[in-house]
């Protein structure tokens, strides 16, 4: 028993220990004031792209809270729109910020990776349905956000996947927040219908499903492993394996 609960240990602690010394000595350390907040060139034109879009972002965060999270966000188009909708939820001001920054932009340095994205007439048919959580989202007033457990940025997008199982998309496991219970439900069908999943609080559970694979939620971070697509998820680390978007 005490070997099991070592190397369980070590699974959790020692991607955490590299993700701290990535921060330490990689380029994470900058000033958040002054940090790059440009476009990542992920997206076209607005214009020049006249199908409908649906894309969720992740980043790493602010300052240290980048050694173990991320922050999502959700960016929307319908059919000939000439601009992007984009809809985060932060600590200050109104938590549900709408196009308070760059579509695609840096989050405050941290370059975004791409959760799930879909075009043309699929987007066009589920929009409908994500901006319907957003405008329903009960957390949305002053002092709702929460960074830990949640309900944080990675709760309201977490949300938004639950109402729409047609996306079938997975947050990586640095997305401490997905795993709050924030409609009070402590065991139910995950996002996509084809696993279940137990939640104590937010503080721990497990989810099993074809779709989200095995996670095992431990104090917000995320151990686990990605049938689907081969992977292992890491606390800290995040994602490593085959890409879950191809």
């Amino acid at each position: 028993m005490k070997k099991y609960v070592f190397i369980f240990l070590v699974l959790i602690i020692a991607p955490l220990l590299l993700s701290t010394a990535n921060y330490l000595f990689g380029e994470r350390r900058e000033n958040w004031q002054t940090a790059d907040r440009s476009s990542a060139g992920l997206l076209p034109t607005a214009s020049e792209h006249p199908d409908a879009l649906i894309r969720i972002y992740a980043a790493r965060t602010v300052r240290w809270r980048g050694i173990f999270a991320v922050h999502s966000w959700i960016v929307l188009k319908e059919h000939g729109a000439s601009r992007y909708s984009r809809y985060d939820y932060t600590a200050w001001g109104e938590p549900i910020r709408i196009d308070g920054f760059i579509p695609d932009g840096r989050w405050f340095g941290a370059l975004p990776e791409t959760v799930i994205g879909v075009d043309g007439k699929e987007a066009d048919k589920l929009i409908p349905k994500i901006r319907s959580v957003v405008e329903t989202y009960r957390f949305r007033a002053y002092g709702d956000y929460s960074p830990w457990p949640g309900p944080n940025s990675n709760t309201f997008v977490q949300a938004v996947l639950d109402a729409v199982p047609e996306l079938k998309a997975v947050l990586p496991p640095t997305a401490i927040g997905k795993d709050y219970p924030y409609r009070g439900e402590w065991f139910g069908l995950t996002p996509s219908r084809t696993g279940v999943f137990v939640s104590l609080g937010g503080y721990l559970g497990l989810t099993v499903g074809w779709v989200e694979g095995v996670e095992l939620n431990f104090f917000g971070g995320v151990l686990g492993l990605d049938i689907r697509r081969p992977a292992l998820k890491l606390p800290g680390l995040g994602r490593l394996g085959v890409p879950q978007i191809q």
